[in-house]
């Protein structure tokens, strides 16, 4: 309340308000005293994405791949009701008990019918358009889409930079080498997704997000069973 980030709370809760998806966060209420507003959301057990993964080093691409069809579940369910989420990242990742993921931290997620402008996002995975000042609608999410393939595999983000100059610079001029243990299929939708321009970019043509469903390296995923929570995580956590 003292610094004025009100309204950025309040339309964190309108948007937690509004979801019911197996990949998300459940909100419960919400109430403020004089210096805080606070959001009641439910308790997961299994800790981020982010402490696993550095426990880990990286992922396989059976674990990767389970993990990536949850996030486009969640992003194709935000899509419909045309939500931007904008800051995705595996720290904005939660493991449940049950192996299963959460996507949280909706602070910069908007309802945008059109295009929006905002500068908002973590710097490894900001996308060229937002870097370039450009509008942008939900391109953004599924170029963030990519670089979390890259970090769950390869146990990094594909760009880096000594500041953030070099590191945007390193995005625009699509700097960046795939490891040789990555399949075939894995860097083929990681190419198709990290493309500069939006209207080639993978879930961003005439079939939008079907594109990546159906890409390749997602054959051996049942979304179905996926979106039922249906398959047996590879791995169990307790924190």
């Amino acid at each position: 309340v003292r610094y004025k980030q009100i309204d950025h709370t309040l339309n964190e809760r309108r948007v937690l308000y509004s979801l019911r998806h197996p990949c998300t966060v459940k909100y419960f209420f919400s109430f403020k005293d004089n210096s805080y507003v606070y959001l009641s959301i439910e308790y997961i057990t299994g800790g981020d994405l982010f402490t696993y993964l550095r426990h880990m080093t990286k992922f396989n691409e059976k674990q990767a791949k389970f993990y990536a069809a949850q996030i486009y579940l969640a992003f194709e369910y935000l899509h419909y009701f045309d939500i931007l989420y904008r800051d995705l990242k595996p720290e904005n990742i939660l493991i449940a008990e049950n192996g299963y993921l959460k996507v949280t931290d909706f602070g910069f997620a908007k309802h945008v019918s059109g295009r929006t402008y905002t500068l908002c996002g973590t710097p490894d995975y900001l996308p060229p358009e937002i870097i370039k000042h450009k509008g942008y609608a939900k391109s953004v999410d599924w170029w963030t889409f990519g670089i979390l393939l890259f970090e769950m595999a390869a146990g990094q983000p594909p760009f880096s930079g000594k500041d953030h100059i070099q590191l945007y610079e390193a995005i625009i001029n699509q700097r960046f080498i795939f490891p040789n243990y990555f399949s075939a299929e894995l860097s083929d939708i990681i190419q198709k997704l990290l493309v500069i321009d939006v209207s080639t970019r993978l879930g961003c043509m005439a079939n939008g997000n079907k594109d990546i469903q159906i890409h390749p390296w997602f054959d051996s995923i049942n979304f179905v069973r996926i979106h039922h929570q249906q398959e047996q995580p590879q791995y169990r956590y307790a924190f």
